[in-house]
């Protein structure tokens, strides 16, 4: 049985990834940093199911949680094939207003977080015959237009450019790296500080902005992460698979 840890995995993107991938077969590690109520419940779907799961506490900002956290999953599950970066914060701010302790907050999270646990997961990786890591970024990496979300966007497109290097560095090992890019979720990151009207009003220009004229659904991003997790996707590395219905709205020349 093939194994993955999902930072981040107790909810949104993250827990759909989680179960997917539970579906086809593989024993799941489900980190969460403070909602053990969360990381349960998704243990206890997958288990339902007749999956195997764990959740494994850790906060991926914190170096040494993370040191801790990483040994603790691949221990119990009995090894390390794919590694999930979900985990990530969105916190609002464009150049007039934003806050640096935000900014510095999202990079530690985002950024640095993304190393240490690749990092941590390392050993483990190179042990396995199709090591597999899978980084969740943005379409805010690629431009897009949606105010507050200028210093997000920042860290989102440093994690494309962290994949390529780090596909450069361990396709050595047979390791692929990839990241998705998810258009609009209306997940709690997106919800956070909205009212319910504000939200659907997001939802409705978001549509408009759409090839597809929907938002994302969580299956979406859980589907594209399933292929690049598997055996089927070994001569795929250094790419960015972009997942958001067409969206049409990007920073450019072209317009």
């Amino acid at each position: 049985m093939r194994t993955a840890l999902v930072t981040g995995g107790s909810r949104g993107l993250g827990r759909a990834i989680a179960l997917r991938l539970a579906a086809d077969g593989v024993a799941v590690a489900i980190n969460y940093v403070s909602d053990g109520v969360a990381g349960q419940s998704a243990v206890q779907e997958i288990s339902s199911s007749g999956g195997r799961a764990i959740a494994v506490q850790g906060d991926v900002a914190d170096p040494e949680q993370v040191n801790r956290m990483v040994p603790e999953a691949a221990d119990r599950l009995g090894g390390l094939d794919i590694l999930v970066n979900n985990a990530g914060i969105l916190l609002r701010g464009d150049l007039e207003n934003f806050q640096q302790s935000d900014y510095d907050r999202m990079r530690r999270v985002n950024v640095d977080g993304l190393v240490a646990v690749t990092r941590a997961a390392l050993p483990y990786l190179t042990r396995s015959p199709a090591g597999r890591v899978v980084n969740i970024s943005s379409v805010a990496a690629h431009g897009t237009t949606m105010s507050g979300t200028t210093f997000y966007a920042a860290t989102k497109a440093e994690v494309l450019l962290l994949t390529k290097r780090f596909a450069l560095e361990l396709g050595q090992y047979g390791i692929t790296v990839n990241a998705i890019a998810p258009g609009f979720f209306v997940t709690d990151l997106v919800a956070q500080g909205r009212s319910p009207e504000e939200l659907a009003r997001m939802v409705e220009a978001i549509q408009a902005r759409c090839i597809l004229q929907r938002p994302g659904r969580v299956e979406d991003i859980a589907n594209a992460a399933a292929f690049l997790a598997s055996e089927d996707s070994g001569f795929i590395t250094a790419q960015t698979l972009t997942v958001d219905g067409g969206r049409k709205e990007y920073i450019s020349h072209a317009g």
